[in-house]
């Protein structure tokens, strides 16, 4: 049986986010990935803002896509 379970080290004991549904004195063996922190949602949005801000044909492809999403686009049914 092979799972990933999360969990936080405290000193030599990992504390578990769920039982593992092993019996209890079951040897196991335990490969350890560091998780790094996450960013806060939203975090790589802010980063990236402006990113486009020197080019020159951004803002000509940005009045494109308003347009043509205003456009309606609709078809009139017979009567």
């Amino acid at each position: 049986m092979t799972r990933t379970i999360h969990g936080v080290v405290h000193g030599k004991t990992i504390q578990l986010d769920e039982d593992l549904g092993v019996a209890e004195g079951q040897a196991v063996e335990v490969q350890v990935r560091v998780i790094t922190a996450a960013a806060n949602w939203g975090e790589g949005l802010r980063r990236c803002a402006g990113a486009l801000a020197d080019d020159p044909h951004w803002e000509a492809i940005m009045t494109e896509i308003y347009e043509d999403r205003k456009r309606d686009t609709r078809r009139e049914v017979p009567e």
